[in-house]
């Protein structure tokens, strides 16, 4: 790597997921540059938007202001700005949303506007409510109609085959209105794991639904092709087929169409009908929208309060940065750019505000970080929009102004927004005073803020995610240079604990084994209140934080409502509904470990159960939780990581292989191998489990395939062969010094495995799903 790194704080972690995605690299794919040169180059390249505007700009002083705001860790632009600025890709937008209409010629348009969006690092949403349901009328050939469903499919087949800009995975946010006749084959889409695993679904939930809901009341289904009413539901009952998806694997999330419609700021362009990949970024057909986070842990000065000051300078840069991100950027589509330019909109959000809350004292889920969050974005609103004033001073209004909300004296939040007041804050605002601003010089932005996930600029910064809670406190990373499995330790608590004498390594393994520091007596109680992780906070306090922040951004929030294990489908409801009462925009429920690929958790099974004669053979349920180990093995289709989970006998139960990219072919033939073995030990038989076992090995072991790894002993033919050497090292068949390498991960970790690089560290947060490890998302 190229450059010098050491005037900029950044972890090895942080130098990792950089070195993989965002430095540029040569023909070989080395990196090229240093985190410091890859910041001076975003920096000069945003700068060169003050040309454009005024000949005599000193752009060089301008891109040192970028620089430091970016290198100093106060505020990252998204991934695409990042990976793209000054390069010849050029396409810096995160997030897209492209019409799908009901015709073939509308629906490839569309793929192929994705494919380009992805190519070059965007993600895309789509409303499929236009399209004719399942067995309408197709006019033009006399056959029936297929439905969206199965439009959907095309997209998630072309995101298989596209990686984005071959540093992201491709994204896609699909959206049915509650009201289209498939809706209920649409709640199901992703029923089965793996389905549109391209795809995050969100039900478009009306206030008729919701008044429907209310009242035990039917609603009607329209064809969108006539306009005909051609069914009623009754609102229950649809509901509750999307409280038991989420329930089951966290989709479908909900957004509330009306709500977001009503908060549109520029009406007379059109309606919302999706948002991004994430939920947080509500857009017009064809627009784009260019994302950005002011990191609050930097933003708490040394007496320990909230550094408003140096908050409001950093707004106003960053302002100025996304402004200029729309000026230089280089768009996919005509279309795209057409609609971006008419309204401009930016995103400003924030990241690290469960570290600002533990610097500050305050537990997340109190109401004084309630408070304090509703403050927050009143701030970053407000003072965003007064930047924004001042460059349409300088540049002009976007061109959508007239008609707009603001040429009728409105803002896109409630009018109700003046916040709580928060101990010691004196700050006021004076809204009425900048709406007339606006009215009489105009506003630069059609909005200004949005929570957006920050996974990978998150570990960039050294932060916590975006509004969400520490996830974990301790958890287990390998490094990448070494086979060391060590855990990794939030280092607020690790400071605190050493500076309070309960730090020990024996604490941190243990904590590393669920995430949390709760109930355990070393660990005084005031730290424990301080350092409550994402599952030690009830749902209610997940989707009130929401809702603070909510109810002053213009677009929407980006965050998980993690619910335990434990959780109820009365629990994932009640979620649902106060999301809505208390005004957020759309929602995401996710109940931890209820997807199949899960972490490996400590605990005893129930032994076999006895075939019961005359009944036909039943496999053996899955117990909540299971023991077991992770083993690592190269194999000829890249790195494999083998799951082995037994049941409380200590016999083998089940098998997990992960192996390749998700979504590929690779990782679909490695998860249906490692099922096909599952259910070889699982399903009665006259031999038991390890029997069972020993015949698997013998079938895979010494299988060929292309280009085997290895000499001797250690030679490994293909992914059936390494799956074998692995089961029968689990079973003692063979030498211990023989690869592979045992991974601690069962006892250490706090999520699902990552498909990246195997540790089970992969979490769902901010509606998205990141590894702490390596930075991987999905998103």
């Amino acid at each position: 790597m190229a450059g010098d790194t050491s005037t900029i704080n950044l972890s090895s972690n942080a130098l990792t997921v950089l070195e993989k995605r965002y430095l540029k690299k040569d023909e070989k794919g080395r990196a090229v540059e240093a985190p410091e040169e890859m910041f001076r180059r975003v920096a000069r390249a945003i700068a060169e938007a003050e040309r454009a505007y005024n000949s005599n700009a000193d752009v060089e002083a301008m891109a040192e202001e970028f620089y430091k705001l970016m290198a100093s860790l106060d505020f990252l632009p998204n991934s695409p700005t990042l990976m793209n600025a000054g390069t010849e890709m050029g396409q810096l937008s995160a997030c897209f949303v492209l019409p799908v209409d009901d015709s073939l010629k509308s629906i490839f348009d569309a793929v192929k506007a994705t494919a380009l969006i992805h190519q070059s690092g965007g993600g895309t949403g789509f409303s499929f409510s236009h399209l004719r349901p399942r067995g309408d009328l197709v006019g033009s050939t006399g056959g029936v109609a297929s439905g969206p469903i199965s439009f959907m499919r095309v997209f998630d087949t072309a995101t298989d085959v596209i990686k984005q800009g071959g540093k992201r995975r491709g994204a896609n946010m699909g959206v049915l209105r509650v009201d289209h006749p498939d809706i209920l084959e649409f709640i199901a889409c992703k029923e089965k794991e793996g389905a549109f695993a391209n795809f995050n679904i969100s039900v478009a939930a009306t206030e008729g639904l919701m008044r429907a809901l209310k009242e035990d009341s039917e609603y009607e289904l329209v064809n969108p092709r006539t306009g005909e009413v051609v069914k009623k539901l009754r609102a229950g009952e649809v509901f509750d087929r999307i409280v038991e998806g989420a329930w089951r694997n966290g989709e479908p999330g909900i957004v509330f169409l009306d709500r977001m419609n009503e908060f549109n700021p520029t009406p007379h362009l059109g309606e919302y009908e999706s948002t991004n990949p994430c939920g947080e970024q509500i857009l017009l057909p064809y627009e784009s929208c260019n994302l950005g986070s002011i990191n609050l842990s930097k933003m708490v000065n040394e007496d320990g309060q909230p550094d408003w000051e140096k908050l409001k300078r950093a707004v106003k840069l960053a302002t100025r940065f996304l402004d200029d991100v729309i000026t230089v950027n280089k768009f996919p589509l005509p279309e795209i750019e057409e609609a971006t330019l008419k309204t401009r909109k930016i995103g400003l959000g924030v990241m690290g505000f469960a570290d600002m809350l533990i610097a500050l004292g305050i537990p997340y889920d109190s109401e004084e970080a309630e408070a304090l969050a509703s403050k927050l974005m009143e701030a970053i609103n407000y003072w965003s929009k007064e930047a924004s004033v001042e460059l349409a001073k300088e540049r002009g209004s976007f061109p959508a102004f007239e008609g707009s909300i603001y040429a009728k004296n409105r803002l896109p939040i409630p009018e109700s927004m003046t916040s709580v007041q928060i101990a010691d804050c004196k700050l006021q605002f004076g809204w009425k005073d900048l709406i007339e601003r606006i009215r009489k010089h105009g506003l630069r932005n059609a909005t200004t803020t949005t929570i957006a996930p920050t996974g990978s600029i998150g570990i960039i910064a050294g932060c916590s995610s975006g509004i969400e809670p520490i996830f974990a406190l301790a958890y287990t990373r390998r490094h990448v240079l070494d086979e060391d499995v060590l855990p990794e330790v939030n280092p607020l608590f690790e400071k605190i604990a050493k500076e309070r004498n309960f730090y020990s390594e024996e604490l941190v393994v243990k904590i590393a084994r669920t995430g949390s520091c709760q109930r355990f007596p070393e660990v005084p109680e005031d730290v424990q209140r301080a350092f409550v992780t994402a599952l030690d906070i009830s749902p209610e306090w997940h989707v009130r934080m929401q809702a603070a922040f909510q109810r002053v951004t213009d677009n929407a929030v980006s965050k998980t409502i993690n619910c335990p294990n434990s959780a109820t489908k009365e629990d994932i409801a009640q979620a649902y509904l106060l999301a809505h009462r208390l005004g957020c925009k759309g929602v995401t429920v996710y109940r931890d470990r209820s997807r199949e690929e899960q972490v490996l958790t400590r605990g005893t099974a129930k032994p076999e159960a006895p075939s019961v004669p005359g009944q036909p053979p039943v496999v053996k349920p899955r117990p909540q939780t299971l023991s077991g180990v992770t083993y690592r093995i190269p194999s000829p289709l890249g790195t494999a990581f083998i799951t082995v989970n037994e049941n409380g006998a200590g016999e083998p139960f089940e098998v997990f292989c992960n192996v390749g990219k998700a979504g590929s072919d690779t990782a679909a033939v490695a998860e249906a191998m490692g099922r096909l073995i599952s259910l070889c030990l699982r399903f009665p038989s006259s031999l038991s489990p390890r029997e069972r076992m020993q015949e698997v090995v013998d079938q895979l072991v010494g299988i060929g395939g292309g280009r085997p790894l290895g000499f001797g002993p250690q030679r490994v033919r293909s992914l059936p062969d390494a799956i074998a050497q692995v089961l029968a090292r689990h079973l003692g068949l063979i030498e211990e010094q023989i690869p592979p390498v045992q991974l601690p991960l069962p006892s250490l970790g706090i999520g699902d495995l990552c498909p990246e690089c195997g540790q089970a560290t992969f979490v769902e947060e901010e509606g998205c799903r990141r590894c702490y490890s390596c930075g991987f998302t999905e998103c």
